[in-house]
């Protein structure tokens, strides 16, 4: 019993062996994938791989590397893929100071529109943050997604964690957490609750330690899960058993 709940299956990474790349997660134990949207093209692809295959589920919205996008057409076209049946979160968004394709303050404007529409229509958030956790934060304090969010690919402290558990968020764990250098990520996942933790792959990218180097796929989550079981002083079924059931909460499914 596993889940995907961040992956970019609709890449062009994936498109010749798709099929096989499903029918190893589902191998693995991987009984859901999540897509998330970053452009209103892949939003569309997530949306058509989750009518296809009964394991995929899609999240729509504009990565803040796209909101330029944003345009009125775009978010009403992303508002009316919302309420697709397998469309389960708007997401990803969030503001992202790395690459800074647009201004914060832009980037923002994006952000508090999608997050307005997801708690119009009653769905939960992938947030989307690099490099801006406090931008992040404040947006979040000001603009509380009602139905709940998970901060995907988390990548901040212990008193971040403990702000983003105190609001009721989930924190999304990837490959890095198997990274040989990172003590940092590994100490703070050992102490959050939990009941507030989702397992990801992010694939193609964050590869775990095992396939690092290597295209990244949902049958490699096994490996954050056994990361997870190893810091926690648990069972790899229990890690697997609480983190399904978590995001099953989440995203209603």
């Amino acid at each position: 019993m596993l889940v995907d709940t961040h992956c970019h299956l609709d890449f062009p990474e994936f498109d010749a062996d798709r099929e096989q790349v499903i029918e190893r997660a589902l191998a693995a134990g991987v009984e859901r994938i999540l897509i998330p949207g970053v452009d209103l093209a892949a939003c569309r692809r997530a949306v058509a791989l989750a009518e296809q295959h009964p394991v995929v589920y899609a999240a729509v919205g504009l990565h803040p590397n796209f909101a330029a996008e944003a345009t009125p057409a775009a978010l009403v076209e992303i508002r009316s893929l919302a309420k697709h049946p397998k469309v389960v979160g708007i997401g990803e968004i969030g503001i992202d100071l790395y690459w800074r394709k647009l201004s914060r303050t832009e980037q923002e404007a994006v952000f508090r529109a999608q997050l307005e529409l997801a708690n119009d229509l009653g769905k939960p958030v992938i947030i989307h943050d690099r490099d801006a956790h406090e931008e992040v934060l404040a947006v979040l304090r000001d603009l509380r997604p009602v139905a709940g969010c998970v901060l995907h690919a988390f990548s901040g402290d212990h008193p971040l964690a403990e702000e983003a558990v105190s609001l009721g968020f989930f924190l999304g764990v990837d490959g890095p957490i198997t990274y040989r250098k990172n003590d940092v990520l590994r100490a703070v996942f050992a102490s959050v609750p939990l009941e507030q933790i989702l397992v990801e792959t992010d694939a193609p990218y964050l590869t775990p330690q095992s396939w690092r180097g290597q295209r990244n796929e949902p049958a490699y989550v096994r490996e954050v899960v056994a990361q997870l079981a190893v810091i926690r002083n648990s069972s790899f079924e229990t890690i697997a058993v609480a983190t399904t059931q978590n995001a099953a909460r989440l995203f209603r499914w």
